[in-house]
C-alpha cells in the first residue's frame, strides 16, 4: 500500500472511530441507567467508552508486538488527557471549582494508578503484578461509586472516615448527575451500542496499523507514533466533553472524566493485554520518560488543585506547559 492509501486510511480510520465513539457513549449511558447504575459508575462508564479508539489502538499494537506504540498510546494518551482534559479546559473555562474530598479520592486512585505504569515500564514489576497493583486501587474504588450513601456506615470503618467518603462521593455524584443525565435505554440502545464497538474497534485498528505501517517506512520513532501521534488523536473526544464540562462549571465530572479515563487506559489497554503477551519487553529510557511525565503531570494537576481548590487558568497554562516540556523532551531524546 502506497504512503498515501495510508495516510488516507489513518485519517479516515480516526474520522470513523472518534465519531462511532460518541454514539457508543451516549447509547451505553442510556443502556446504564436502564439497570439502575449509580451516577459515578455511569460516568466510569461512559469514561470507558470514550476510551474505546486509545484502548483498541494500545491493544491492537501490543498484540502485534509493536510494545513501543502501544504503550506509548496507552500512557501518552494520559499525558495528553491532563493537558488538554485540566490544562486546556481550565484555561478556556477559566476557573474550574473542585471540592478538596474530590480531588483526594479521585488522587489517591490516579496517584496509585500512575505509580505502578511506572513501575512496569521501568522493568520494576512485571505486567501481571502492576495489574494487580492497579486493581487494588480501582475495586474499591468502584465498590464505592456502587455503594448507596446509606450502605457505607455499614462497612465496618470509623465513623468519621466513613462521613468523609459519604461525603466526598455525594460531592462528586451531585455534578456528574447534572452532567450526565442520560435518559433510560432500551434493547435498540443496546443493539446500536454492539455495532458501534464493532465499527469503532476495526477503525482504530485500522488507524493504529497505517500508522505504525507509515511511521516505520518513514523513519519515525516507534514511541514518537504512539505517544504523540496516536495518543492526541485518539484522545480528542475527551478533550471536547472535558471542554464542555468545565464551561458549565461542572469541575467534579471534569476531574472525574480526566481521572478516570487514564485509569481505564492503563488497566484495559496496557497491563491487561501486557499480561496475556508477556509483558512490554525490555524497558527503554523513552518509555520511562513517558511513563514518568504521566505520573509526574497528574501529581502537578493534583497538587495544583488541592492547592488553589480548583484550577484556574494560572494552573492550567502551568500543566500544558508541563506537557510541552514533555513534548520536546521525547523528540529530543527519540
Amino acid at each position: 500500500m502506497s504512503d498515501g492509501l495510508l495516510a488516507a486510511a489513518f485519517v479516515l480510520g480516526a474520522a470513523v472511530s472518534l465519531a462511532m465513539s460518541w454514539v457508543l457513549v451516549s447509547r451505553l449511558e442510556r443502556v446504564g441507567a436502564r439497570l439502575g447504575l449509580p451516577e459515578g459508575l455511569l460516568g466510569m462508564l461512559a469514561a470507558l467508552a470514550a476510551d474505546a479508539p486509545e484502548i483498541t489502538a494500545a491493544v491492537s499494537a501490543l498484540a502485534a508486538h509493536h510494545s513501543a506504540v502501544g504503550a506509548g498510546v496507552a500512557i501518552g494518551s494520559n499525558v495528553f488527557n491532563l493537558a488538554a482534559l485540566l490544562g486546556f479546559a481550565a484555561l478556556v473555562a477559566g476557573r474550574i471549582e473542585l471540592h478538596r474530598r474530590v480531588i483526594v479520592l479521585e488522587g489517591a486512585v490516579a496517584l496509585g494508578v500512575a505509580a505502578a505504569a511506572v513501575a512496569v515500564v521501568g522493568g520494576a514489576l512485571s505486567a501481571p503484578a502492576g495489574l494487580g497493583v492497579v486493581l487494588a486501587f480501582l475495586v474499591p474504588y468502584l465498590l464505592l461509586l456502587g455503594l448507596a450513601h446509606e450502605r457505607l456506615s455499614h462497612l465496618g470503618l470509623p465513623a468519621r472516615v466513613a462521613s468523609w467518603l459519604t461525603t466526598a462521593v455525594v460531592e462528586e455524584e451531585a455534578e456528574l448527575e447534572s452532567a450526565i443525565r442520560p435518559r433510560p435505554g432500551g434493547a435498540r440502545e443496546a443493539l446500536v451500542a454492539a455495532v458501534a464497538t464493532v465499527v469503532v474497534v476495526g477503525a482504530s485498528v485500522a488507524m493504529e496499523s497505517s500508522a505504525t505501517t507509515l511511521g516505520t517506512r518513514e523513519g519515525v520513532p516507534d514511541i514518537i507514533v504512539g505517544g504523540l501521534i496516536l495518543a492526541a488523536v485518539t484522545s480528542l473526544p475527551n478533550a471536547v466533553a472535558a471542554v464542555y464540562l468545565a464551561k458549565r462549571g461542572r469541575g467534579a465530572a471534569t476531574l472525574s472524566t480526566a481521572m478516570n479515563s487514564n485509569a481505564l487506559n492503563i488497566a484495559v489497554g496496557l497491563l491487561v493485554p501486557a499480561s496475556i503477551i508477556g509483558g512490554l519487553g525490555a524497558s527503554t529510557g523513552d518509555g520511562v520518560l513517558v511513563a514518568g511525565s504521566y505520573l509526574g503531570m497528574t501529581a502537578l494537576a493534583l497538587v495544583s488543585a488541592f492547592g488553589a481548590r480548583g484550577l484556574g487558568r494560572r494552573e492550567g497554562v502551568l500543566i500544558m506547559c508541563a506537557y510541552v516540556a514533555f513534548v520536546v523532551a521525547l523528540i529530543a531524546t527519540a
